[in-house]
């Protein structure tokens, strides 16, 4: 019995053997792999440079036969011109010799008549006259009479089968004849018969240059050669290759070869680098695995990141929305799909018109996005719309474009950020009516400080209308003698001037305090100041202010909501007035005024139809830098009795209007308010005027 310690080691050598035994078997499969696969490899270089020569020789022969057969198209339009220059056929011979000269290709030219009668004709110089010309004068070839039918139906040029030209040594070139229509299509005189040596074709109208050791030839349809210019070098493979040339009429085939060419460098160096690419194949193969495991990660991370940015796109309240440069909805998240109650599913793919426009809308929004998408909008620039909800209703959206740029810095479309607005414009409404009942408020506590002057200077023409018309009583109760119907028309005049006076103190009150819809009109200037004058005028006369209106000819109109400019006209006239101490008069004139002045202000970027500005100046102490900082802040004021809603109101009705409200210190002393108005078109004729009212 064998020993424990041999039979381990035999053991253990077979084991080695075993896996020697095996390496080597996977090395000898690998081996042969890699030769099965260099020899693979060679073979479908070799087939791959054939292809590739094939595809060249296909490439030529196209290039070849498109050059013919734009060659004989153009010799026909040769012949039209020889027919248009020779119009008679004794003196036809003659150019027709000449353009056989030119053409070695044409072998005869010949005028035949609607009845196949020989005209003229002309033989070419360079071969010999056929045996059977006699024949061939009264009774044209089958073929020629064919290619003339083929002619007269097509009413143009048409080719005829092939033929051979017999002459007196034998058998000559194959031929073939193109039959040309001649006169206009209402008055036909004949056909005009070209005959044509294929093998002057080829040699006339074939590239040399793509025939350099090859080999061009004419077949019929049925395999007979009919023409061949060029040899293959003797000995040596050929490829051909055969492409049609198509001929009114007739076609050819045409077949170019060409020798093979020897293997090239290409399949020994493609050998050497697939060996060593089989080296290289277990450190690819670890290092994709390596790159395997990175890609793994980074897909982790990236569909991370996607779902963090799906989840904040379902939570926005914001709707977003991509389109394509075509208008094609590709993106709408949650938030939008709930503004205008369609699921994804529906809006994605769908284009214009989009379904939650507007119908009266729709051209407008497609103006719009158009202009968009053709770059003529600005991007990233709000715009205001309507729209449209699945079951009708209707909201306000504020909408806002930017491009969609793709990585490659391509613009592929637009995204919309759309946000719902009808809280804020709910908002925005009651604003303005809060912003309405301040004013009308204001409006209110101005007539409520000018009702004791109200009463002042009503009681004046209540006392000339009593006075007068108790006067009038007199006359008509104890008429003198010498009373004349005049004097009685100027009491009752006089009567009624100062009833107009009192009632336009009145209305101007009432007009005032009423409140109403905000409505613009055109209005003059100077109609602005007539409306505002008698109560600024009051308040002057009360604190013994001389009010000084001085107005530039040649204003233009102004469209404006005429009750709030008024309001801010007495506003800033009050407040320049209240900010003068008594006793304190102006150094130039020694008296305390108040100066309004009206200019007109010249066209710019911001007021293209240019404008109007109002000036109010005072010469009161001035405005501090503390007070200056405040001015125009809701509720701050600098008089015990005031609410310091005044000058806030007047800036906004100014902005409301387009225009600006600010201040400057006045020379020597003083602030000047001066506010500006866009003007229309039409501009007020009239000329300086200086209202004025003194104490």
């Amino acid at each position: 019995m064998e020993p424990w310690p041999a039979r381990a080691k035999r053991w253990a050598s077979a084991r080695a053997g075993a896996l020697r035994s095996r390496r080597g078997g996977l090395w000898v499969a690998l081996l042969l792999l890699v030769a099965v696969l260099l020899g693979v490899l060679v073979f479908l270089a070799s087939q791959f440079e054939e292809a590739r020569d094939r595809a060249a020789l296909e490439r030529d022969a196209t290039a070849l036969a498109s050059d013919i057969r734009a060659q004989l198209m153009r010799n026909v339009q040769t012949l039209q011109a020889l027919h248009s220059s020779v119009p008679l056929a004794e003196d036809w011979e003659a150019p027709a010799g000449e353009l056989m000269v030119a053409h070695r290709e044409l072998v005869r030219l010949a005028w035949r008549s609607n009845g196949y009668r020989l005209l003229a004709e002309r033989d070419s110089p360079y071969l010999a006259s056929p045996n059977d010309a006699t024949e061939r004068t009264e009774r044209p070839l089958p073929e020629v009479r064919q290619a003339c039918d083929n002619a007269r139906r097509l009413a143009g040029p048409a080719f005829s089968s092939s033929h051979v030209w017999l002459t007196d040594e034998g058998r000559g070139p194959a031929l073939m004849a193109m039959c040309l229509p001649i006169g206009r299509a209402e008055l036909r005189n004949g056909f005009l018969v070209a005959s044509y040596s294929l093998a002057g074709v080829l040699s006339e109208f074939a590239s040399k240059d793509l025939l350099r050791g090859r080999a061009l030839s004419f077949y019929e349809a049925d395999g007979k050669p009919l023409a061949a210019l060029g040899q293959t070098p003797a000995g040596s493979k050929t490829m051909a290759v055969r492409v049609l040339l198509d001929l009114p009429g007739h076609t050819l085939n045409l077949w170019l070869q060409a020798p093979l060419r020897p293997l090239g460098l290409f399949p020994n160096v493609l050998t050497a680098v697939v060996g060593l690419l089989s080296l290289a194949l277990l450190l690819v193969l670890a290092l994709l695995g390596r790159d395997m495991r990175l890609r793994q990660r980074a897909e982790l991370e990236v569909a991370e990141a996607l779902a963090f940015r799906k989840a904040m796109e379902n939570s926005l309240v914001t709707g977003l929305r991509a389109r394509d440069m075509a208008g094609r909805i590709s993106y709408a998240n949650p938030a939008f799909c709930r503004m205008v109650g369609y699921s994804a599913e529906e809006l994605i793919g769908s284009g214009l018109p989009a379904p939650w426009w507007p119908l009266e809308r729709a051209d407008e929004y497609r103006q719009h996005h158009d202009k968009l998408m053709a770059g003529q909008a600005a991007p990233r620039e709000g715009h205001e719309w309507v729209f449209q909800r699945r079951d009708g209703t209707r909201f306000p959206v504020l909408v806002v474009e930017a491009p969609l740029i793709d990585a490659q810095g391509a613009q592929t479309g637009h995204l919309g950020a759309v946000l719902d607005i009808t809280e804020q414009r709910r908002i925005e409404d009651q604003s303005r009516a809060s912003l309405d009942r301040l004013q009308a408020t204001a409006r209110l506590t101005t007539v409520g400080e000018m009702a004791s002057l109200l009463s002042h200077e009503l009681n004046q023409p209540l006392a000339a209308i009593a006075s007068y018309a108790s006067g009038a009583l007199n006359l008509l109760d104890d008429p003198p003698s010498d009373l004349s119907l005049a004097e009685l028309r100027q009491a009752v005049q006089r009567i009624g001037e100062q009833a107009e006076r009192a009632g336009r103190v009145i209305k101007s009150v009432a007009d005032f305090v009423r409140r109403r819809e905000h409505s613009r009109e055109a209005l003059a200037p100077s109609d602005l100041l007539e409306g505002v004058a008698p109560l600024i005028g009051l308040q002057a006369k009360k604190l013994g202010i001389r009010v000084q209106i001085d107005m530039a000819p040649g204003l233009p109109q102004l469209r404006c909501d005429r009750t709030l400019i008024e309001q801010v006209l007495i506003n800033l006239a009050r407040n320049g007035m209240q900010a003068m101490p008594e006793g304190d008069p102006d150094v130039a004139s020694g008296l305390r005024v108040l100066r309004i002045e009206v200019s007109e202000i010249s066209a710019s970027a911001t007021a293209p139809r240019g404008g109007v500005a109002f000036s109010v100046t005072d010469h009161g102490e001035g405005l501090s830098e503390a007070v200056q900082a405040r001015l125009f802040t809701p509720f701050f004021t600098t008089k015990p009795e005031g609410m310091g809603l005044g000058l806030s109101l007047c800036r906004t009705v100014i902005e409301q209007h387009g225009g600006t409200l600010n201040f400057e210190p006045a020379q020597p002393r003083g602030t000047v308010f001066r506010f500006t108005l866009a003007g229309e078109a039409v501009h007020e004729l009239g000329t300086d005027s200086a209202l004025s009212s003194a104490p």
